[in-house]
């Protein structure tokens, strides 16, 4: 059965800890704070947005891809601290094959190892395989970012390889090994839908 979606809808995702909604251009203010301040968030990112003229193209370019059907961006709010946390998204969304990536996560300082990752992981996921109907979520990451290899797998993600000399970076000459990690269908409804709730 095709997978339907509507790439203009205001989606919104939540639970009593973190709301995601669409990621808007005006949302530049809400996250401006932690890219001005925090330019070391981007330090594994190939696309860089620290600073207002970075995260203004950043965010230009999510809602482009967003346009284009092949992206779907959210903004991070975090319920308990009342604050606009970073952001995520859906990408590579390929629907005839019922797969889609999920990644460009970063977060302000004061919201890393808070819990919030992993609820806004729980929503996404559960989104992407109850709602969706999707049969593989896909992660990949710099092999270089143990923090957040170490994030993806404690939430059931398994590590299929590596993609070596595979991407440049945006912080010097070098080409970065890319490693993949995914969450099928049967193995988020068998054990780590469960094993993550646990977690919450």
């Amino acid at each position: 059965m095709p997978i339907n979606f509507n790439f203009s809808q205001n989606l919104i995702i939540e639970d009593d800890f973190v709301l995601l909604r669409l990621l808007q251009e005006s949302d530049v203010e809400h996250l401006l704070e932690i890219a001005i301040n925090e330019p070391e968030t981007w330090k594994y990112s190939l696309i860089p947005a620290h600073g207002q003229e970075n995260l203004t193209k950043y965010i230009q370019h999510a809602v482009k891809s967003r346009e284009n059907k092949t992206e779907f961006p959210f903004i991070v709010f975090d319920k308990k601290l009342e604050k606009y946390a970073g952001s995520t998204r859906f990408y590579d969304i390929q629907l005839p094959f019922k797969t889609l990536q999920l990644g460009y996560t970063w977060y302000g300082k004061d919201f890393r190892g808070t819990g919030l990752n992993k609820h806004c992981k729980f929503l996404l996921l559960q989104f992407a395989f109850e709602t969706l109907g999707m049969e593989r979520v896909e992660f990949r990451a710099d092999n270089n970012n143990q923090l957040s290899i170490a994030a993806m797998k404690s939430i059931g993600c398994k590590v299929e390889g590596i993609l070596r000399n595979h991407m440049p970076t945006f912080e010097s000459e070098a080409r970065r090994d890319s490693i993949i990690l995914s969450i099928l269908r049967n193995e988020w409804f068998g054990e780590v839908k469960d094993h993550l709730k646990a977690k919450l």
